[in-house]
């Protein structure tokens, strides 16, 4: 797996700027409206998930990327789960739809909810919004989460809150952990590798790669209780830093103890 030169070659600048940019946003646009309009008469949200993911494939064809699914058969294992995966670029959000092979909601910033086309999707959909910087707010959304997954509706989260700035893997905050053992559901870790290249923060053009979306064993909650989050944060981390090749060394450790103590 290539990595991203710095400088981008000018060939993949103009290619970006001209081509795959102004695809991408035309394409969010009419899948966007597409999607506003179904929510109208769909009433379930399954009907905006599947043209979602029709979105979320033309976005990474459009990056000129391949995708491949590492461990699919641990998305199978359980009819409800929370899923978790680090957080490395605008186009995470194009690859989880791609791959995961289910309706789901997903827990994301509010301010996406802001945005044209995609934030008329997230509110149309069912998604849930957190406010990081209201911690009551934040406890509204993960009681939401839960009723959620309590329905049947498996959950999608980024447990690192918002994009890694150097590809590294960031301190987890327990909100997964949180949801996963309220509801008494398996916690799945993701690894995202590539996509960081593929489209860091701050930028806006496009390295195209191989893209890889690795899912690890599901992590059983049943009999955990609140006070174990932390412990459970922290298990998630180590198996997403594993997939990544990364095992936790001394200074993740102490990140994670931090964590553990917050």
């Amino acid at each position: 797996m290539s990595e991203r030169p710095n400088p981008l070659p000018r060939l993949h600048r103009w290619r970006s700027n001209v081509l795959q940019a102004p695809l991408f946003f035309m394409a969010t646009g009419f899948f966007g409206t597409l999607a506003l309009l179904a929510s109208l008469v769909a009433k379930t949200g399954r009907t905006q998930h599947r043209i979602a993911r029709i979105w979320a494939r033309v976005c990474v064809r459009l990056s000129a990327s391949r995708l491949t699914i590492d461990g699919e058969e641990n998305l199978h294992k359980h009819p409800v789960a929370v899923y978790a995966a680090n957080h490395t670029s605008y186009m995470d959000t194009p690859v989880v739809f791609s791959a995961l092979p289910f309706q789901f909601r997903i827990l994301a910033k509010k301010e996406l909810w802001s945005l044209p086309f995609i934030g008329w999707y997230l509110n149309r959909s069912g998604q849930i919004p957190i406010d990081a910087e209201n911690p009551r707010a934040t406890l509204s959304s993960l009681g939401a989460g839960v009723k959620a997954l309590r329905a049947g509706m498996p959950l999608f989260v980024f447990p690192e809150g918002s994009r890694t700035p150097n590809g590294d893997l960031q301190v987890f905050l327990a909100g997964a952990a949180f949801l996963a053992i309220r509801a008494q559901v398996p916690l799945v870790p993701i690894a995202l590798s590539g996509v960081y290249d593929l489209l860091p923060i701050h930028t806006r053009h496009f390295y195209p790669g191989d893209l890889v979306l690795s899912v690890g064993t599901p992590i059983e909650t049943t009999g955990m209780t609140l006070r174990q989050a932390d412990d459970l944060t922290i298990r998630l981390r180590g198996a997403i830093a594993e997939m990544l090749g990364r095992p936790l060394g001394a200074s993740d450790a102490t990140t994670a103890d931090s964590l553990s103590h917050s």
